[in-house]
């Protein structure tokens, strides 16, 4: 990522003015170590106040080697690093202080807007942007439904998160590869198998397929109840797919065919896409080749009839690979999965973006190949076990509703999509019946809606889907955030001129401007903050921050208590106002498209 200017003038500044102060003990540890610019600019953070300044040095770390108290080495670091701003004509830099164990530092407020504007005017969606990951390939593996069954909301989360975590990644220049792994295999396509040929007929697969289908896999596990030998049938028709028997063979192709083309449907609903598709099938090949290097590098043994290896791990039971019946299970096909990808693609991070239930299995998953990695002894940079990483979340709920395919009481994602869009039509209908283009700009409200609430709150936490506060237009949600942008452009057809050169960005000297232009500055190390924490959040808090600081200034009121015009009469002032309205618009586009969301120009 480009350094921030203002943040490198000042660790330049205070790494001299440590060498400076500090000469004994700058002597007994090196410039490296402690008091290199990288380290001040690395220790630099955004006080929690703002009104303390642009940003901070925390001096704690320092004070065991410098032998002095906190206020006392913030206080004399502050006035060296101040003067020697001074001494370089940095007038941009308006103030260093000492404040208790903080170094504190205020930027000109004309300075940071003339840069951060000028930069986005001149940059547009291509601001925040970086090539910190240039030469890097970081894994996204997202979504991987079940075929044969309907696309639930149980799969929203990992979609949406991960697809946001694909864009947020190739914006930092990474090569970003969203995978989609649909669950096509194991004993599961038996029980259909057996259900497709006991009640099923050439009509299941017409019309509806996925419901039809879902129908009868409800019905084979209550007819299981009164019939347990369905499963032994079940098993039987599992095994003959496994050996390639041409009669199962061709149903589940069938069934796998018709799954990924509905899928296919629910994502261009939601503009997800991948670059790259395959089912656990595609790994049965390759699962052999991982057991031999297991066996090979002796972290197996036979329990019961099954091959497993100990964890040595009180908390994990043993990672089952093949049961007594040599059937090969989820790990083993995930384990010949991370062998694969990292052939191909020899990534810098592989994550997995699935379910905090799913937590145990990919830390058995870690630990067989951290074991197998350690036993072969195999070079650290050729090691993959330390590049993977289980990305969780937590549950969606409507209400306290649980679902399983089982019962048949999933919710069907297009069935909830559906319902955004059309709730979102009658509002606009209400609010803007004039509109043009009504079904449009209610299908991008509708699904930004859907796929906002669930990065409205941290990956980790459950969501609990409110349809009125999924639709608000009002407050954190995705139709706030989708109306400032419509807003930020009506202005700009109002204005009906271009944004030129020459702006006054002294103009720009209230409160409400002052904190827009900090905003407008963060977006890029917001976006580091994404990717390092994995994390779409970040991103959701900084834009609801973002359009709830615009729409103040939109609002604000004169002394007279009338609203003051962002359109002026002062053509210079409005210029300056437009020139702001112009990078607010700019970012917060960017910002909703690495969450997967349009941006409606009219609402």
């Amino acid at each position: 990522m480009e350094k921030d200017n203002y943040r490198m003038a000042f660790a330049e500044a205070a790494a001299a003015a440590f060498r400076e102060l500090y000469p004994e003990a700058f002597a007994r540890v090196g410039d490296a170590e402690v008091f290199s610019t990288e380290t001040v600019y690395s220790s630099l953070e955004k006080p929690k106040d703002p009104r303390m300044g642009r940003f901070a040095l925390p001096v704690f770390r320092f004070v065991r080697l410098l032998e002095e108290k906190p206020p006392v080495i913030a206080a004399r670091l502050a006035d060296k690093a101040g003067e020697v701003l001074r001494a370089g004509n940095r007038s941009d830099i308006a103030e260093v202080t000492g404040t208790g164990g903080f170094v504190n530092v205020r930027i000109n407020a004309g300075s940071l807007a003339r840069q951060t504007i000028t930069t986005i005017l001149e940059q547009g969606h291509a601001y925040g942007s970086s090539e910190v990951g240039h030469d890097k390939t970081v894994l996204v593996e997202y979504s991987s439904p079940n075929i044969a069954k309907p696309f639930g909301v149980g799969h929203l989360r990992t979609t949406v998160i991960g697809n946001s975590l694909r864009r947020i990644f190739k914006k930092l220049g990474y090569t970003s590869i969203g995978i989609n792994y649909p669950g096509d295999w194991g004993t599961q396509f038996g029980k259909m198998i057996v259900a497709c040929k006991r009640w099923g007929s050439e009509e299941t697969f017409r019309g509806d397929a996925i419901s039809n289908l879902l129908d009868l896999y409800v019905r084979f596990h209550k007819e299981v109840e009164t019939a347990p030998e369905l499963d032994d049938e079940a098993r039987e028709a599992f095994r003959r797919l496994e050996d390639g028997e041409p009669e199962a063979t061709a149903l589940w192709q069938r069934l796998k065919d018709i799954s990924l083309a509905e899928f296919d449907r629910i994502y261009s609903l939601m503009g997800v896409t991948f670059d790259s598709v395959y089912g656990e099938s595609f790994l049965n090949d390759k699962m052999e080749a991982v057991i031999d290097r297991l066996e090979a590098a002796g972290l197996t043994r036979v329990s019961e009839g099954a091959l497993v290896v100990d964890l040595k791990d009180k908390n994990l039971p043993p990672a089952l690979l093949r049961k007594a019946d040599g059937a090969t299970l989820y790990i083993t096909r995930d384990l010949a999965g991370a062998f694969y990808r990292w052939e191909k693609y020899r990534f810098h991070e592989s994550v997995y973006v699935v379910g905090s239930a799913q937590s145990d299995h990919f830390k058995q998953m870690l630990l067989v190949l951290h074991m197998l990695e350690e036993t072969e002894k195999v070079p650290q940079e050729d090691r993959m076990a330390d590049k993977i990483k289980h990305i969780d979340f937590g549950w969606v709920r409507f209400g306290q509703k649980t679902m399983s395919t089982r019962r048949g009481n999933i919710i069907y994602l297009e069935d909830v999509i559906n319902k955004a869009v059309s709730l979102i039509k009658e509002i606009i209908l209400e609010k803007n019946p004039d509109l043009g283009n009504i079904d449009r700009v209610a299908h991008q409200v509708g699904v930004g809606a859907v796929l906002f609430s669930q990065m409205s709150v941290r990956r980790q936490k459950d969501v609990q889907f409110v349809w009125d506060e999924v639709l608000n237009f009002e407050g954190e949600t995705g139709p706030y955030l989708q109306y400032t942008h419509a807003r930020l452009c009506s202005l700009g057809r109002k204005y009906g001129k271009d944004v030129v050169p020459g702006i006054d960005f002294e103009l720009l000297n209230g409160d409400e401007e002052r904190r827009i232009i900090e905003y407008l500055a963060d977006f890029p190390s917001t976006i580091v903050d994404a990717a390092r924490n994995y994390e779409p959040n970040i991103i959701v808090q900084y834009l609801a921050s973002l359009a709830a600081s615009f729409n103040s200034f939109y609002q604000r009121r004169d002394k007279n208590g009338r609203i003051e015009k962002i359109l002026a009469d002062d053509e210079s002032l409005a210029a300056a106002r437009m020139a702001l309205v112009t990078a607010v618009r700019s970012v917060i586009s960017e910002g909703l498209l690495l969450l997967g969301m349009e941006a409606p120009e009219e609402m």
